[in-house]
């Protein structure tokens, strides 16, 4: 049965693609690391942002892994334009996945591109994949095969978090690993 494990990145300054890890984000780089000393992986796939690679790049380093970057999961643009209420803006396109904001991607745009990495991914070649995404377009993954995950699972996720997604008779099934601190 092929894994894959949905992994959001670790602490980070900011949101900007180059933002970096904290000095506590590099730590829990470490544990993510640490969480996966016993668990086989085969692959590891990474949104382009700094610190999503940063998140994986210890784990990468110990199991001599090339992270194979894919822009299809760079976080979700909700607006190009400075949203003063972004949260409430956000919440609402949970409940409408086809809402759009000025220059922004709608939940289902998004919610597109990553279902499109994890579907390649179940019919590849590899057993246990690791995906290192953002908050929103991992929530947006979960939201997709399992449509009562929303906002309030959204805001409830970790810096870093890990997600188990199976696939089981072509229905996918995930799980929260993560036990956060």
């Amino acid at each position: 049965m092929k894994k894959i494990y949905i992994i959001r990145h670790c602490e980070a300054e900011g949101q900007p693609a180059e933002a970096q890890l904290t000095d506590r984000g590099f730590k829990q780089a470490l544990e993510v690391s640490e969480f996966f000393s016993e668990i086989k992986i085969d692959r590891i796939i990474s949104s382009p942002y700094k610190r999503a690679i940063q998140s994986i790049q210890p784990l990468a380093e110990q199991l001599n892994l090339k992270i194979e970057i894919d822009r299809k999961l760079t976080e979700r643009v909700l607006s190009s334009e400075n949203l003063s209420d972004w949260l409430e803006k956000l919440k609402t396109t949970f409940e409408d996945i086809e809402l759009k904001f000025e220059g922004g991607e709608s939940s289902k745009e998004a919610m597109k591109r990553i279902v499109e990495v994890v579907e390649e991914v179940f019919n590849g070649e590899f057993e246990n994949t690791i995906i290192v995404t953002h908050g929103n377009l991992m929530s947006l993954l979960l939201k997709y095969y399992n449509g009562n995950f929303g906002f309030d699972d959204w805001k409830n996720l970790s810096n870093p978090d890990i997600y188990l997604l199976r696939n089981t008779d072509n229905k996918v099934f995930f799980e929260r690993l993560w036990k956060h601190n």
